[in-house]
Order: structure tokens, then C-alpha cells, then sequence
């Protein structure tokens, strides 16, 4: 097993291309570490430079690791690969709460019997679709007629943001919101008064998220308008362009399905969360 330095994860990164969409969150939280983005995370793969396994877990030599809810992103082409690395070479510690975010649903059965050697107990956070977008100006132009009403957030809205976020509302949320809003791409629709009335986040992973329209405002394509110009922006930038829809969210899955997003059908993601 080996911790990789910064001239490695950006070989990493590139090594993840090819297996996207399926290893997009680990290639999502790479390609932010690889540009600079503050993290408290560190990489470790089985082997190197051709690794089967890629774990990315708490920095626990990082003094802010303890400002944001423990959570473990993975990615393998090798499952044994990574049953080894996680039961036997501790490559996850299972002494304390923590997720595993983002991981592909068949390794469910693997990660519940290392927990149960383990004497710890495993519940399912949430089941979720991972949805893509190759080439995101092929979208029609949602903008509103009044372009200049398509922002930015800053962090005078972090509050706001906080409190109608579905996994927000206490101090860690309030301190992941102002994670992503100082140092990721945001999009806000603004009304008359240059107070932000829809927006749109992208997660530490680069992926779209926290998409919210204040209710009184629903039904005038803002979220349309929002996810457009996010993707376009992000794709000119060269990030991935993807999201997660939970299972039971049906509403959401269609927006983004009708405005290009694809998925696999036969492959879900899930977050699991670990001593509980």
C-alpha cells in the first residue's frame, strides 16, 4: 500500500479517465486536489504505478479533518484488491464513525462482511443514480431574458445556503458550505433586489449538487437555467460534468434526464455509513 505524493495523484487522475463514468468521484476529488483546492484528504493505492484499488481517506496529520463528516471515497477494478487493502492492511480506520461515499452498490455485500469482522455496524445512507452530461453545449439556452441575473454566491449567503440544504442546518454544514463556496464554482439566479432566489453547488468531488429554488420562485426554468450555465462553465474548464440523484428523488432525476444527463441503468451508487 502507498500514499501517494502530488506528481502521483496527478498520474492517478489521469489513470481514472478511462474508467469513467464509474470512477467519477474519486476522479472528481482528484482533479480538485490537483488544482489547488483546499483538502483534507489523503490517496493511497495497493500498488504503483498500476493499482487495482484507490482509496481516498481523512488526512488525520490535517488540523481542519475534523471540521467535515468523516467520509472514504474508493474506486477498484480488482474487488479482493480492495477487500485486502481494507481488512487486512488497514487502509480504513474502523474505530471511530465514518462513510463510505459514493461507492458502487455490488461492493456492498464486501464492505458489510469486513465490517462484521470488524464487530462494527453498517447501515445504508443512500442509494443514488450517477448521471453525465459529455458535451453540455448541446443545451438549449435556458438563461433568463435577463442575463445579468445569473451570479455567483459568496459567502454572505452561506447561512441561507446551510439552512434549506437537506444534510445541512448545523456547524459542520455550515463549514462544508463555506468550503465549496469559497473555493468551487457556484451559479445563483438573482431576483429584483440582487438577493439569490435558485443556486447551484459543486461538491468537493466536482460534482453538481445543493440545487435549490426558494419555493415562491419555482416554475420559471431557474434550476434549468442554473444547471446550464454550470455545465457549460465547468466543461470549458475542463472539469467532469456529472451528478448524483438519490434514488427516491424523481423529480430531479427527470430535470436532468430531459436536459441530457445519461446514466447506466444497471449501475447504481450508494453511501454507507460505518459506527453509527
Amino acid at each position: 500500500m502507498k500514499i501517494l505524493g502530488e506528481d502521483e495523484r496527478r498520474t492517478a487522475e489521469q489513470a481514472l479517465r478511462s474508467y469513467l463514468p464509474k470512477s467519477s468521484k474519486v476522479y472528481g476529488a482528484l482533479f480538485g486536489m490537483n488544482r489547488n483546492k483546499p483538502s483534507t484528504l489523503e490517496v493511497v493505492v495497493d500498488t504503483w504505478p498500476d493499482f487495482k484499488s484507490i482509496i481516498l481517506r481523512p488526512d488525520l496529520k490535517n488540523e481542519r479533518v475534523s471540521d467535515y463528516t468523516k467520509t472514504v471515497t474508493l474506486f477498484c477494478t480488482d474487488a479482493q484488491v480492495l477487500k485486502r487493502m481494507i481488512a487486512e492492511e488497514n487502509a480504513i480506520d474502523w474505530t471511530t464513525y465514518f462513510m463510505i461515499g459514493g461507492f458502487d452498490i455490488t461492493l456492498a455485500p464486501m464492505l458489510k462482511e469486513v465490517a462484521a469482522s470488524r464487530g462494527v455496524n453498517v447501515r445504508g445512507f443512500t442509494l443514488v443514480h450517477l448521471l453525465t452530461l459529455s458535451d453540455p453545449h448541446d443545451l438549449p439556452d435556458y438563461r433568463d431574458s435577463a442575463e445579468n441575473r445569473i451570479s455567483s454566491l459568496n459567502e454572505s449567503h452561506v447561512d441561507m445556503v446551510n439552512k434549506t440544504w437537506k444534510f445541512g442546518g448545523d456547524e459542520k454544514g455550515y463549514k462544508f458550505i463555506t468550503h465549496l463556496i469559497s473555493n468551487f464554482p457556484t451559479c445563483c439566479m438573482l431576483d429584483e433586489t440582487g438577493q439569490p432566489v435558485s443556486w447551484m453547488l459543486l461538491y468537493d468531488y466536482c460534482a453538481l449538487g445543493i440545487l435549490y429554488t426558494k419555493p415562491e420562485h419555482r416554475g420559471k426554468g431557474y434550476a434549468k437555467a442554473l444547471i446550464a450555465s454550470m455545465s457549460k462553465k465547468l466543461h470549458d474548464e475542463g472539469y467532469p460534468v456529472y451528478c448524483f440523484i438519490e434514488e427516491d428523488n424523481d423529480a430531479s432525476l427527470r430535470l436532468f434526464k430531459n436536459m441530457g444527463f445519461t446514466e447506466d441503468p444497471s449501475y447504481r451508487v450508494a453511501w454507507f455509513e460505518f459506527n453509527y
